[in-house]
């Protein structure tokens, strides 16, 4: 079997190897999570949630070893990885808190004496998930997998194999029996065997529209629920009755978190033409003034990008715009030297016929467009195929309801920035995706929705015998 390898990006040193599950080690985990299933359902919700409430201590108590390993594996700043161990931690402790609620049986009156939903968990779900959020997109998967009576099998990204390992750590930590929760180091050519294999109920992936469509089609070749949360391209609208500076400053937050590389993360700016000019200066010089940096140096706001090929990628998307009539603002061109680093860049007036208007831009690069009114600002934000999150800056009544119904996005943030947020359902439409995750819809996504309906009957009566 093929070696996954560690490198990191802010220096492209390799510093860990592992090697790829052999096939009669993967049948034992398969066959682990089937039997663990058989007893983990049963658990009470009390024993279930005693057990989360631990893992979001774990961490939290450790959170600078999560976070040192995610910004060492995939580059991130050291800061934001310990805020994502963190998150993490307030993701098992909310639904430590609220599963049973959200799975308790529902009242459905009908013809029948009693009729009601109960939900009751499904079996061994696999995740197949990405490397920029490496502890925080698998977290949010399996807390809630988990407490509804699941098991759950990871299969990471190829270049975080640590995180994926120290995510299996923090839940044997906790105390979860052993098969509630393992790491599959495996390659992605065998994930769609693993979703035919009998024992697999379910899949949810978090990653690119490619890798979507192909566990997508894997999961409907055998008749299995899949969830999709792909990629984004989200607009960030600003109206003129912004805060303006508030705007400018969460724009610049928006575009750069966990260094450019956030499906949720603002992507193109619309502007409104009467503040177009004063927010295309100020936003430029704002994202000039970021440091970028070794991402374990507490001053660094952008560290490197995750992969050497994430940075060939990036720079040819930028200079094929700039080909094609965009006109660059800043940035543009690799920092050079070791490590794979880009600079935040801005670019204006990209080409309709250009790939940048419409693809995905994975990268501290944003796109800014002119626009005249609300009308035009729809129709830039909804001309991609890409409909996850979306951000809109007004203080004007009429104009938030137009955005509200307008933008086509699962989700849309008035004068704020996207989030995720585990009280709050999060996914995409077009194609981001299908399904939700968090929030009492995200626990349910992976349930028997079953009908009860119980009817009684009258007693029989029997003549009485002498």
């Amino acid at each position: 079997m093929a070696a996954m390898t560690s490198v990191n990006p802010a220096t492209g040193e390799v510093f860990g190897r592992f090697e790829e599950l052999a096939d009669a080690e993967l049948e034992q985990r398969l066959a682990r999570a089937a039997e663990t299933f058989r007893t983990w359902r049963k658990r009470p919700f009390a024993d279930r949630a005693a057990l989360m409430r631990r893992a979001g201590d774990v961490l939290e108590q450790k959170k600078d070893h999560w976070g040192r390993i995610m910004s060492e594996e995939m580059g991130k700043t050291l800061r934001s990885a310990v805020a994502e161990a963190e998150k993490c931690a307030s993701v098992c402790r909310y639904y430590a808190e609220t599963a049973e609620g959200f799975l308790a049986d529902e009242d459905a009156p009908s013809a029948a004496t009693r009729s009601y939903r109960r939900y009751l968990p499904l079996g061994p779900v696999l995740a197949v998930m990405p490397w920029n959020f490496p502890f925080w997109q698998v977290f949010r998967f399996a807390a809630p997998a988990l407490m509804a009576g699941n098991v759950g099998l990871l299969k990471h990204a190829s270049n975080v194999p640590q995180s994926a390992l120290a995510i299996e750590e923090v839940f044997r930590l906790a105390g979860f029996p052993e098969g509630c929760f393992q790491t599959l180091l495996v390659g992605s050519s065998r994930v769609a065997k693993i979703i035919e294999d009998e024992r697999i109920v379910a899949v949810t992936l978090t990653g690119s529209e490619g890798a979507g469509a192909a566990v997508a089609s894997a999961a409907a070749r055998v008749i299995k629920k899949a969830v999709l949360e792909l990629g984004g391209s989200d607009p960030f609208v600003v109206m003129p009755s912004a805060n303006l500076d508030a705007a400018v400053k969460t724009a610049v937050t928006a575009r750069t978190i966990n260094n450019g590389q956030s499906c949720i993360a603002a992507k193109r700016f619309i502007v409104h033409q009467a503040v177009y000019d004063r927010f295309v200066k100020a936003f430029v010089e704002r994202m000039a003034a970021l440091r970028v940096g070794d991402p374990m140096d507490p001053a660094t706001d952008v560290g490197p990008l995750a992969t050497g090929s994430e940075l060939a990628k990036l720079t040819e998307q930028v200079d094929v715009a700039v080909k094609d009539g965009a006109k660059l603002l800043l940035g543009g061109k690799p920092v050079g030297g070791k490590g794979y680093y880009y600079p935040p860049t801005v670019l204006a007036d990209i080409p309709k016929a250009s790939p940048a208007y419409r693809e995905e831009i994975f990268g501290p690069v944003a796109m800014v467009h002119r626009v005249k009114n609300v009308d035009e600002a729809l129709a830039v934000a909804n001309d991609v195929p890409f409909g996850l999150g979306s951000s809109a800056w007004t203080n004007d009544p009429i104009e938030r309801q137009r955005f509200i119904d307008g933008l086509e996005a699962g989700a849309t943030f008035i004068n704020a920035m996207v989030a995720s947020d585990p009280r709050l359902p999060f996914g995409g439409v077009k194609r981001s995706g299908y399904g939700r995750e968090l929030a009492r819809e995200g626990i349910r996504e992976f349930v028997n929705v079953k009908t009860v309906s119980i009817h009684e009957e009258a007693p029989t009566r029997h003549a009485e015998t002498e």
